[in-house]
């Protein structure tokens, strides 16, 4: 008996993101405050619609690369990491590490609401605001599975493949 999988992927070279991040490691230790030029891929699967397409190429690719823009520039933040306090002010932000203290302006800095900057978990974040971005745009989409891959160097990528109900 066979079984067909349909999907799209798509990796644009406009799929990017400057951004800067520092690690922390289980023993509570961190890297040093570094930058990558980050580059996304993304796999979508799904049911063919009446169109015999999973996705349209042409709503989605833009709406992948909002996604990408809004990290753009920034300095990456976990929220939820138990390694770090984290103080939101007006106009800057103060994050406490040990016996370190960073201030930066508000403008700088993305919260997001993961436990490490790593890839994978990058991965993850920008998955679950692609899947919620498709969703609203194209909510006919039968999507069953969605892939997004975070290259942070070339040949370095940690990704997030998320099975969707």
């Amino acid at each position: 008996m066979s079984h067909k999988q349909f999907g799209i992927s798509v990796d644009k070279q406009y799929f990017n993101f400057g951004s800067a991040h520092f690690l922390l490691f289980p023993d509570g230790t961190r890297e040093e405050l570094h930058g990558h030029n980050y580059q996304v891929s993304v796999d979508v699967e799904g049911v063919l619609d009446d169109g015999d397409v999973v996705l349209d190429f042409i709503p989605f690719k833009p709406l992948v690369k909002r996604c990408c823009d809004e990290l753009d520039h920034r300095l990456l933040l976990p929220r939820d990491s138990h390694w770090l306090t984290i103080t939101e002010g007006e106009t800057e932000v103060e994050v406490r590490h040990g016996g370190d203290r960073f201030v930066f302006p508000r403008r700088d800095v993305v919260i997001l609401p993961i436990p490490n900057t790593s890839s994978e978990r990058l991965a993850e974040y920008l998955a679950g605001r692609i899947l919620a971005r498709t969703r609203e745009a194209i909510p006919k989409a039968r999507l069953s599975r969605l892939r997004v891959w975070v290259q942070e160097s070339p040949g370095q990528a940690g990704y997030c493949d998320e099975t969707l109900a």
